[in-house]
This record gives C-alpha cells, sequence and structure tokens, in this order.
C-alpha cells in the first residue's frame, strides 16, 4: 500500500521521551506505578483539578475501571451517545448493562442535552457524555439531570486533554473521567489512557481495582501491615516505560498545544469560506467550550460528496477519513436497539469528514490541503 506524504496521523516525538525511558530502565523500575506515574498523576491532579488520578493502559481500561466503580450490574441502563468509539459503550456492556444510546445534537456530534431525562428510567445508573474532538458537551443541564435523578456522570475525555467548559477543565466535572493518550491523541504513549475519580468515595477502591483488585499501594506506603486481595480488580497500570515517554510530552504540552492551535486556526482560515460557497462547514464551538485542537473535520452534504472528497484527497497524497458509525446501529447493538431514529447521529455518520492534523504539519501544508479541499469543492459547483 502506497504510504502517502499527508497521512491522517503521525506520531511524533516531542523532547526528552528517549531520555526519560532511558532513566526508567536505569532505575530499575520497569513495572507500573514508579516515580515517572507519580509525576504524572500529580499532574493531572493539578492541572486538570481531578480529585484523584490513576494512569492506565488505555482509556478503554479507565472506562472498564468506571463500570467496576459504579458497581454496574446485569440489567442496569447506562445512557451514552452512539457517536462515539466502540469502547465507551462496550466497557459497560461487559458488566451487564444495557447501553441506551442518546442522539446528537443537530449542529454538533456531542450528545443532545435536552434528549436525555426522556430516557431515564428507574433502571438508569449513569449518564456518559463525550467530548467529541476535544469540545465540551453542555455541562450544566447534563450535571442538573444526574443531580436530580442521583445518577453517576462519567465523562469520556479521552480527545479533550487541556479543554475547558465555561474555565473548568474536562474531566473535573463528573464523578468520573477518562483519558486517552493514544498515538492519534494531542498527548501521546503510544497506547495508554487515565482515570479521573472526583467522587472522594471512591479514592481508596479505585486503586484497589488499579491494583489487581489488591491494597498493595497502601501497604507500599506504609498504612496496612500486609497486603492482600480485597476486592475484584485487574491489571490496569501501565508499565513506568510508558508513563516515563507520557511525562516527557506533559511537560511539552504548551508548545504542542500552541502548534496543534495554529494548524487548527489555519484550517479554519482557509476553509471557513465553504459554508457560504458550497454548504459545507467547519466544526461548531458553543460559547461554553474552548478548543484542544484535537481534530479538524468538515460536514458535507451528501455521503456521495463525501465519498469523492476522500477519494480526491487520496490521489493527491492526503488521507483524509471519514470517523464513527453510529453504535446504535452497529453489527452487535442493532438488534438490541430500541428502534428509536437518531437523525443526528447518522447525518454525522454520513456526512463528516477529518483532516490530517497533527505536531509536524507546518503551515505551508495546511496550506497545501486546504487547497486541494477547495478545488475538489470548486470542481463541485
Amino acid at each position: 500500500m502506497k504510504k502517502l506524504k499527508y497521512p491522517f496521523n503521525k506520531p511524533f516525538i516531542i523532547g526528552d521521551e528517549l531520555e526519560y525511558i532511558q532513566e526508567a530502565i536505569s532505575k530499575g523500575q520497569l513495572a507500573g506505578n514508579g516515580e515517572f506515574t507519580k509525576k504524572c498523576h500529580s499532574y493531572f491532579v493539578k492541572k486538570h483539578k481531578l480529585g484523584k488520578a490513576l494512569l492506565t493502559s488505555s482509556c478503554t481500561h479507565a472506562l472498564e475501571m468506571c463500570a467496576l466503580l459504579i458497581d454496574v450490574k446485569e440489567g442496569d441502563e447506562i445512557i451514552m451517545p452512539s457517536y462515539t468509539f466502540v469502547s465507551t459503550a462496550n466497557a459497560f456492556a461487559l458488566r451487564g448493562a444495557k447501553i441506551v444510546f442518546a442522539d446528537s445534537k443537530p449542529d454538533h456530534p456531542n450528545i443532545d442535552e435536552t434528549k436525555l431525562e426522556a430516557l431515564i428510567t428507574e433502571k438508569t445508573k449513569a449518564i456518559v457524555v463525550v467530548h467529541y474532538g476535544g469540545i465540551a458537551c453542555e455541562m450544566d443541564t447534563i450535571k442538573e439531570l444526574t443531580d436530580k435523578h442521583n445518577l453517576y456522570l462519567i465523562e469520556d475525555a479521552a480527545q479533550a486533554i487541556d479543554s475547558y467548559y465555561k474555565g473548568k477543565p474536562l474531566g473535573s466535572i463528573g464523578h468520573l473521567s477518562t483519558f486517552s493518550f493514544h498515538e492519534t491523541k494531542n498527548i501521546i504513549s503510544g497506547e495508554g489512557g487515565l482515570l479521573g475519580v472526583n467522587d472522594p468515595t471512591m479514592y481508596e477502591r479505585s486503586e484497589i481495582i488499579w491494583e489487581k483488585g489488591t491494597n498493595r499501594s497502601a501497604f507500599f506506603r506504609g498504612e496496612v501491615a500486609k497486603y492482600n486481595w480485597v476486592d475484584i480488580g485487574s491489571s490496569f497500570l501501565p508499565s513506568e516505560l510508558t508513563a516515563a515517554f507520557l511525562f516527557a510530552q506533559l511537560e511539552h504540552i504548551e508548545e504542542i498545544q500552541l502548534k496543534r492551535k495554529k494548524n487548527l486556526d489555519q484550517y479554519f482560515k482557509n476553509l471557513k469560506v465553504l459554508e457560504e460557497t458550497n454548504n459545507v462547514f467547519c466544526p461548531n464551538i458553543p460559547d461554553y467550550a474552548t478548543n484542544n485542537a484535537h481534530n479538524f473535520y468538515l460536514i458535507c452534504n451528501s455521503e456521495e460528496e463525501r465519498r469523492g472528497l476522500i477519494s480526491y484527497l487520496k490521489s493527491e497524497d492526503i488521507m483524509a477519513v471519514f470517523h464513527y458509525i453510529g453504535l446504535h446501529s452497529s453489527p452487535f447493538y442493532e438488534n438490541k436497539h430500541d428502534g428509536r431514529e437518531l437523525i443526528n447521529v447518522d447525518r454525522f455518520e454520513n456526512l463528516l469528514v477529518r483532516m490530517p492534523l497533527y505536531y509536524n504539519l507546518s503551515t505551508e501544508d495546511i496550506d497545501y490541503i486546504s487547497s486541494k479541499v477547495l478545488e475538489y469543492f470548486s470542481k463541485a459547483q
């Protein structure tokens, strides 16, 4: 398969990753929960205002920890967006939950907060929101609902590092939150994730579940005389090599974000005109949200137009991609869905196309990619 000049994503080395990995090796602790793990935890507690932070080997594992922490059982109902990656749903389905999918907003892939209360039943246990593209969901309304109905609020902030809702860091608002450091994210460690715990009643148990169901961490702090198997859990923590790589990136987050935001602004500058000339729309950023430059996408007029754009860009050495297939219509879940039409999810599934956006792209690269997008749409008129 031909390697394109402009792939959709390109992982990057930004600073001291290799040096810190070598430091971890030289200290002789390669398993998890060492010095670099603790530095990463401290960063997220201070910068993202999390009550407690626990690195995980993936965001998927962090979501599975959420399901364990809220004691999901067979028949419990979990409300979440259909327009999301499968891990959001799978983590709770693994515990026997019934997933109740909600529609997206008309002008954004995020969950439509106005449609949620009608989905709540006596079996509902939690609402899981996904901050798509690092853009905040409308959290005040959603939190009022979860407080009113005594539900857990979980933030899937996989794409939302360094992004805010009315000045509050995403991940700090719900009872629990999750982040991803997959190579496609703003800050990376190859694979990797993090669980944020903002409910103090879950602090102790989250650490136990994280450490395979044992009180091992408390033992090493001298809080118990010996450690033992005290709860269910699994091996969710990553190695110190992963943590060392991640911490090097976190130290350079301002530099990374400045470059990504510059690239994102250039896309907006170049392609905003399509809204007037071709009825093709750029991302909508609500007043209550910041933009962490996780992605840039266009909303086409038809599935055929999107296919044509992706094909044309590929012929010009550019890899653009569409994103999620609505989970409510997936082969695994379509027979379990209650039959409600999720028209906005279907719309984004069929019309959204993502442009390359990563640290190594230059302004000139963005200009070239943008010129080819404009070229395609000028020919389409």
